[in-house]
C-alpha cells in the first residue's frame, strides 16, 4: 500500500538531503585550537571575550555562505577562481602564506589530538601525533573512495561528539545569563586580552575552510544557474546557518565552561590542566566527554584541514600530490615543535595567531569576486551583503595591527 506525502514534508526532505558541506566545514571552527583560545579567554578573563566568539561566528555565517555561493555560480573552488586572475608569480607567493597557514593549522590540530589521546590513554605525545595523523589519513581515504556524501556523514556525526563533549559541563554548571550577556558589550583588558580576541578570530574564521567550502558546494552541486541556482541559494543559506549555529554554541560553550568553573583554578593554559580542573570541578563523567570531544576535534578537523590543502594546491598550482605526501608536509612542524618540547598548549594559541594574519589573504578576494557582475552574474552580491563583509574584513586587518603593534611593543 503506498504511503502519501505531504508535498511540504516531500519538499523538506529533499532539501535536507542537500545539507551537508557546510557541517564539513563547521569542523574547522572547532578545532583543538578553538578549545585552547576559548578556554584560556574565559579561565583568564571570564565573560569579558564572549562578544567575540558571537562576532566571529556571525562573521563566518556570512564567509561561508559567500565561499559556497562562489562554487555554486562559477563552478570553480576559490583558489581555481583566483588562479584564473592571478599571474603565475602572485599564484606562487599566494599559494606560499596559504601553505604557511595550513600548517599552523595541522599544528593545532594534531597537537590537539595528540594530547587528548595523552589524557584518555597515557600515550607520549609524539606517538599521540603519529595515531592522530595516520587516523586522519584514514577519514580522508573515506572521500577518495565512498564519495562526499558519506564523508560529510563521518564528519557530522564527529561534530555531533565534539558539540557534546564540550557543553555536557555547562548542564553541570550552568553560566550565569546576566554575566554572559554583559560579555556581549565590546570591550578588552589589556595586551593579553588584544591576543586572545585574535586568537580566538583565527580560531573561528579559518581561511582554509573559506577555500574549501567553494569546492565542496561545487563537488555537491555542480555549476548552478537559474531557479535551480536559486533554490541551492536558499538551502545554501539554510546549511551555513545550522552548521555554524552548531559550531559557535559549541565555541561558546567552551569560554562559559572556563568562565564559570575554572576562573579561579591554576590550569596555566594546559589543556591536560584544563582536563583535570573540570574533573575536579564537575566529576570524571564530565572530564571524560571533554577529552572525547577533544579527540574528536582532533581527528575530524586534521582530516578537513589535509583536504582543503589539497584543495588550494591543486587550484592554484593545478597539481595533486599523493595523500600520504600531502599530510607529510604540514604533519613535519607538528613533530618538530613537540620533538623540541615546546609547551603544546601555548603551540596551539600562538597558531591561532598566525591564521588570524592569514584571513584577509582569504576574505578579500572572496569578497572582491562576489562583488564583480561579471563573476556571480544575477547572483552578485547585494550592496548591504558586500558591506557587511567588508566591514568584517576591515575589523580582522585592524585587530590584527594593533596585535603586531602590541606584540612589537613587548
Amino acid at each position: 500500500m503506498a504511503v502519501l506525502v505531504h508535498p511540504v514534508t516531500r519538499r523538506v526532505r529533499a532539501s535536507t538531503r542537500l545539507l551537508g558541506p557546510a557541517f564539513v566545514a563547521a569542523i574547522a571552527y572547532v578545532d583543538p585550537g578553538n578549545v585552547a583560545t576559548n578556554v584560556a579567554a574565559g579561565a583568564t578573563h571570564g565573560y569579558l571575550l564572549v562578544w567575540v566568539v558571537v562576532v566571529a561566528n556571525l562573521m563566518a555565517c556570512v564567509v561561508q555562505y559567500l565561499s559556497a555561493k562562489v562554487g555554486l555560480v562559477t563552478g570553480l573552488s576559490l583558489p581555481q577562481a583566483l588562479r584564473e586572475r592571478m599571474p603565475k608569480s602572485g599564484r606562487l607567493l599566494y599559494w606560499g602564506q596559504a601553505e604557511l597557514v595550513a600548517m599552523a593549522t595541522d599544528l593545532a590540530e594534531i597537537v590537539g589530538g595528540a594530547i587528548a589521546l595523552n589524557i584518555l590513554f597515557d600515550l607520549p605525545l609524539l606517538l599521540g601525533t603519529v595515531i592522530t595523523a595516520v587516523v586522519s589519513t584514514a577519514l580522508l581515504t573515506v572521500q577518495n573512495r565512498r564519495g562526499q556524501r558519506t564523508f560529510e556523514h563521518v564528519i557530522t556525526g564527529l561534530l555531533a561528539i565534539i558539540a557534546i563533549g564540550f557543553v555536557a559541563g555547562l548542564l553541570v554548571s550552568p553560566p550565569s545569563l546576566t554575566d554572559t550577556l554583559g560579555g556581549l558589550r565590546p570591550a578588552f583588558d589589556g595586551r593579553d586580552s588584544v591576543l586572545l580576541a585574535a586568537g580566538m578570530l583565527g580560531a573561528t574564521v579559518m581561511p582554509h575552510a573559506v577555500y574549501l567550502h567553494s569546492s565542496l558546494a561545487r563537488d555537491r552541486h555542480g555549476k548552478a544557474d537559474g531557479s535551480r541556482l536559486r533554490s541551492l541559494l536558499v538551502t545554501t543559506r539554510f546549511d551555513v546557518g545550522a552548521a555554524m549555529l552548531v559550531a559557535g554554541a559549541t565555541n561558546l560553550a567552551m569560554l562559559l565552561l572556563a568562565a564559570t568553573s575554572l576562573r579561579d583554578r591554576d590550569i596555566d593554559g594546559s589543556l591536560q590542566n584544563v582536563h583535570d580542573a573540570v574533573g575536579g570541578t564537575l566529576g570524571g563523567s564530565v572530564a571524560l566527554l571533554f577529552a572525547l570531544g577533544l579527540l574528536a576535534s582532533g581527528l575530524a578537523s586534521t582530516a578537513v584541514g589535509g583536504y582543503a590543502g589539497a584543495v588550494v594546491m591543486e587550484g592554484l598550482l593545478r597539481r595533486r600530490v599523493p595523500l600520504v605526501t600531502r599530510r607529510a608536509v604540514t604533519l613535519i612542524p607538528a613533530v618538530v615543535v613537540l620533538a623540541a618540547g615546546v609547551d603544546p598548549t601555548a603551540a596551539l594559541v600562538v597558531s591561532q595567531v598566525v591564521l588570524s594574519f592569514g584571513i584577509p589573504f582569504a576574505l578579500i578576494p572572496l569578497v572582491l569576486l562576489t562583488a564583480r557582475r561579471s563573476v556571480m552574474g544575477a547572483a552578485v552580491n547585494h550592496r548591504l551583503t558586500t558591506m557587511v563583509a567588508v566591514l568584517a574584513v576591515g575589523a580582522v586587518v585592524a585587530l590584527n595591527i594593533v596585535l603586531l603593534g602590541l606584540t612589537l611593543g613587548g
